[in-house]
């Protein structure tokens, strides 16, 4: 059960159940063009290539 203070974490309207956390499609949307351009990022140390890559296998024969 959702509490009546439930806000979209984009524009802050109430959410809706099709579309929870968000209120609406168009306000999901924006969330996942925000993943896709890097917008949610952790800080860290930059890393060079080659850190943390394991070698590709390949299975064809």
């Amino acid at each position: 059960m959702m509490s009546k203070s439930t806000k979209c974490p984009i524009c802050g309207q109430p959410t809706t159940p099709d579309y929870r956390p968000f209120c609406s499609r168009r306000c999901a949307d924006v969330d996942l063009g925000r993943w896709f351009g890097g917008n949610y990022r952790i800080p860290g140390q930059p890393t060079t290539e080659g850190d943390g890559e394991k070698a590709e296998i390949n299975d064809e024969t």
